[in-house]
Order: C-alpha cells, then structure tokens, then sequence
C-alpha cells in the first residue's frame, strides 16, 4: 500500500481487540466427512478424513482414510504433534464440516431492517427506512448493540467472512472493525461515502471531507490489523447516484494509491439506471462506464445486483476482471429483478453471494444459494431462455457461497476449500438421522431417514437447512460460535 498520508484515527476505540488476531491455543485435528467445492459443478466428499490445522491456523495436513486411531498413531508423529497439545473435534453422524460461507455483499447497519422492505422501490426504500436507520447509529451504544447482533447472528449461520458497509459515521464504522476482531469474524469493512442524494442530515459535507474521513477509518484497521489477517478496509462508495463526480474522481485516486477492494452497487434497479444517466452524462455511455471513467472499475472491486448489465457493460466488467455479487432474496423483495447468473459466468465474470440485508430479509448465505437456484428457474421461464443452460444446480450455488465468494473478495488463496496452504474457515453441520423410537427435531429442519446418498443429503441442507444445524463455526482456527 502506498504512502498517502493517512491520518490518525480520532475516535477512541470501543472494542478491545487483544485477543483478536491470536491463533488458536493449540494445534487442532478434525476427523470426519469433509466436503468442499472442486469446480463449478462438482462437490468433492472425503470420507474418514482428517484435516490437521496448526496454531496459526492453516490447514497443514488432508489426510484420506484417516480414523482416530490412525491419526493418534501415525498422522500426529509425522507431524510432530504431541497428543496433548492437539486438540481433536471427531464429527458425529450425521456431521459433516464444510467451508464457511463468504457473504460478498450486505449492509450491518441496515439488520434492524430486516424484512421491513415494505411495497416501495428502491429509491423511496432508502428514504424511508434506510438512511433514517443508518444515521442513528452515530450514537454508539446503539450502534453497539447492533453490530454485536448482526455479526453473532451470521456467525451462527455459518458465515465466517463479510464484505460490510457500515455508515458515514467514523467512530461507528471503527466500531464495527473492532467487534469484528473481538468477534472473530473475518470482514471487510467499509465506511460508506455519499454527498449526495440523500436526507441533508445523512450526507459528507463535501468530496474533501468524505476522503478525510474514509483513510481515518482506514488507518483505524490498519492501526489493529496492520496485516490485514482477518480486517480489510474497503473504499464504498454507497452508489454511482450518491455520490457526485469530484467524489467518484477522489476515491478512485484513492483506489489507486492504497490498492485496497472497492464495493458498491451497480444495475440493481431500472429506474436507478435511468438516474445514473441523467446525473453523469459526460462520464460514459452506460452505469458501468461511469465507474470506469472514475476509476472504480477495478480487479478488486465488489458490483452488488448486476441485475440489467447489458451485453457490453458485462464485457467491460470482465476486462477490468470486477466481480459480481449475486443477491437473489434482496433483487426478488425489492422487486428489482432476475439477475442472469449463468449470462455472467459464461462471460468469465467471478460471482459470490450476498444476503444484501436489509433489501434481503435473512442473515443466511445458505437461505441466498436456494434463492439463487429458484430465481435461476424463474429466469427459465422467459421467453427466449434457454432453459436447461439457464439453471443453477446445488452444487454451483455452493461453489458461488465459497469458493465463488473468497475470489469476489480476493481471497481465494486463503479460503474456501480444504487445500493445505488455506486458512481454516469452516462450519461443521448436523443432520437429523430420523429414528422411530426418537424422532425429535434437535437438529432441525432437515430430515435424514438413512437412505439418501451424500449428494441428497447436501442438497436437503441447501433446501430445508438453517442455524440449527450449524453445530460450530471456526476462523483462522479459532473457535467463534458454537450452538449449545
């Protein structure tokens, strides 16, 4: 990152992030059925496996054919482990552990919203419920109070990394780092910019200030996670619509000089296209050429929706290597539309998943995988649609919750799979084996009667399954959310 002269973070930090970035206290091995995305297509299972992970919570050893015994006896010398400074997580039947999810897109300051989209579009939305809701939470406690939530209630649903916006307050944006930190939750975390378009009480005072105020939340991660290890700052600017030309040219320049990830929004909503176009009109042809002309388009930047992209703005997206984040139950809430997943994967355009709380109702990227797969079929009933090519599988969506996901976050070489070299971000989930004389719902929705191939019983979880069976969560090793 170049030297641009950030300044020192003012605001007093709430969170004490000590024990943040500590590796887990002891080497770890967990034994089991591992299942992960191979390709785009294909769900590899390894059965009777272990997976070693040391202190600092890598991925050092995927051993095949591996049971307690084997690894007590063989795996662990070979790795010079001793067996009391190796802590050992064996899952049960009907357990399997699975990568954690990337949440590519969603709004912490928005949580209390959820479900509260009402019958209004976009624009009026933002108005009535978002900006009032985000401004409020320059008051700290408040802001506390929600981000403690909204990041304890994707851990338990399995989400271990989270590409947030926050608000245009600073010391609430700082906040929201630092809880993740306390948190354990690996994030990227960015303090929204807009000075335009919006309530006269919620916007930055001018292009100057809104940069003053980003690299002050910048130097605040910086200052806690010098690394980046588990926090990334990202540049957010809310969308093209707020934010006025010098700000755009700004933050780009900003982009350039820090290489830090940019998200924001783009093609979500038609009439929010038609406004793009009258705001800017000297600075390109379409919604993506504005980006571009400022600066934006990058190979670290986050698109949310992507919903009506035209056939040359997608080509210009994949030539600057932007990526997609896909937000199926947010676009269907707010009436925005279907975006064409499978059109953007052909073009060779990465895509994640993103809740996009609160225009999405639910903290879940598993609820946001059978959304993507039901919108795909709603896609095929267009006319014109090439039916069968238009459809999203199980397996691809599980692709785009993690794999899919750590590439739209640049992170594909530190998550996702279960590679040796990869961080250990991973949930371990629980079906309920159906028995006669038992037949309780422990652990929850999702009901295994003991015929099913493991190809069936991953696609009942994507259908039917919620936090209840997410048994425990970990990142980097660590141990962040457990269900008791």
């Amino acid at each position: 990152m170049g030297d641009i002269g950030l300044p020192t973070a003012t605001a007093q930090s709430v969170v004490s992030s000590s024990t943040a970035i500590q590796p887990p206290a002891k080497n770890k091995l967990f034994l089991g059925t591992f299942i992960h995305s191979k390709t785009l297509a294909k769900l590899e299972f390894l059965h009777n496996a272990a997976v070693a992970v040391n202190k600092l919570g890598t991925i050092v050893a995927v051993s095949p054919d591996t049971d307690f015994a084997k690894a007590q006896n063989s795996l662990l010398p070979q790795l010079k482990w001793a067996s009391d400074d190796t802590e050992i997580t064996a899952a049960k039947p009907g357990q399997f552990f699975f990568p954690g999810f990337i949440d590519t897109h969603l709004h912490a300051s928005q949580y209390p919203n959820v479900g509260l989209f009402g019958n209004s579009t976009l624009l009026d939305w933002l108005n009535t419920y978002t900006f009032p809701l985000e401004a409020s939470l320059s008051d700290i406690p408040k802001a506390q109070k929600v981000y403690s939530r909204v990041i304890r209630k994707t851990l338990s649903h399995g989400t271990t990394t989270a590409a947030y916006y926050a608000t245009i307050d600073v010391p609430a944006t700082n906040l929201l780092a630092d809880l993740c930190l306390s948190l354990g939750q690996r994030a990227l975390i960015g303090r929204v910019c807009m000075d335009q378009l919006g309530p006269t009480y919620y916007l930055d005072e001018s292009p100057a200030e809104s940069i003053t105020k980003t690299k002050e939340c910048i130097q605040h991660v910086l200052a806690k996670d010098p690394k980046m290890e588990l926090i990334t700052p990202i540049i957010t600017p809310r969308f093209a619509p707020a934010c006025s030309a010098p700000l755009m040219k700004e933050l780009g320049q900003l982009a350039r000089e820090t290489d830090l990830p940019v998200q924001t929004h783009i093609s979500e909503n038609k009439n929010e296209i038609a406004l793009v176009a009258s705001l800017f009109p000297d600075a390109g042809k379409s919604y993506a050429e504005v980006y571009d002309t400022f600066g934006l388009l990058t190979d670290k930047t986050i698109l949310a929706h992507a919903v009506h992209l035209t056939e040359k703005e997608a080509d210009l997206v994949k030539k600057r290597k932007s990526k997609v984040s896909h937000c199926p139950c947010s676009n269907s809430a707010i009436t925005s539309g279907a975006a064409r997943v499978r059109w953007l994967l052909d073009k060779g355009i990465e895509v994640g998943l993103g809740t996009d709380m609160s225009g999405g109702y639910s903290p879940s990227v598993l609820e946001a995988a059978r959304h993507a797969v039901l919108v795909s079929r709603h896609i095929c009933m267009d006319e014109g649609s090439s039916e069968e090519r238009d459809k999203l599988s199980v397996e691809e969506v599980l692709h785009l919750a993690t794999r899919g996901g750590a590439k739209v976050v640049g992170m594909e070489d530190k998550i996702g799979g279960w590679e040796v070299g990869k961080e250990w971000d991973a949930q371990l989930v629980g079906l309920h084996e159906v028995d006669s004389e038992d037949d309780g719902d422990e652990e929850g929705n999702v009901d295994v009667f003991g015929w099913e191939s493991w190809e069936e019983k991953v696609a009942k979880w994507v259908y039917n399954g919620d936090d209840r069976n997410t048994k425990k969560v970990w990142v980097r090793g660590r141990l962040v959310h457990e269900r008791r």
